[in-house]
């Protein structure tokens, strides 16, 4: 349980996320973080804790293209790639049915923000902002009403919001920006 809400602005990212923990009715405000930065990328985390560790601490990607048109496809085959192989190699990643599960995340990267979702699927929002977790549908809603703040306040915003309507989102909240 989680809310990881994330928005691009004039070539940024501004990506915010939560505090709680959730186990069952369990909840526990947390001090690691779920939203951080790992070279030139930000990457905002729900599923487990766990993976978001190996993703801060563990996972090295591989360097961004230079190239004009060529990140789609780089995110889509060498980052995740990289993501599938640290998963798996510190003993996170699953096999259902013959397919490897990982995840959901967003990653802010050179302007843009994607999706990466469990069965590793990369996506990019055609509005400019995002946002996964148990409190998304509550923080698409703020930051497609709130086009007029500024980004971090957008992402704040959502926040609360996800807060004020989940039962698993709970601040402080952190907003990290690149």
């Amino acid at each position: 349980m989680t809310c990881i809400a994330g928005v691009v602005a004039k070539g940024r990212v501004y990506l915010g996320g939560d505090s709680a923990g959730v186990g069952g009715y369990e909840l526990t405000v947390r001090s690691d973080v779920k939203v951080f930065s790992n070279g030139p990328f930000l990457i905002g985390f729900t599923s487990s804790y766990r993976m978001g560790q190996l993703l801060q601490h563990a996972f090295s990607p591989p360097p961004p293209p230079r190239k004009p048109g060529a990140l789609g496809r780089y995110m889509v085959v060498d980052f995740v790639d990289a993501v599938r192989a640290a998963l798996k190699d510190k003993g996170w990643a699953t096999k259902q049915s013959e397919q490897e599960l990982g995840g959901t995340f967003l990653v802010g990267v050179a302007g843009h923000l994607f999706r990466l979702e469990a069965d590793y699927q990369v996506g990019e929002a055609r509005d400019g902002f995002d946002a996964v977790g148990c409190g998304s549908e509550a923080a698409r809603g703020a930051l497609f009403a709130s086009w007029h703040l500024k980004p971090e306040s957008r992402v704040r915003m959502a926040l609360r919001a996800a807060e004020r309507l989940s039962a698993g989102v709970r601040g402080p909240f952190r907003v990290v920006s690149g």
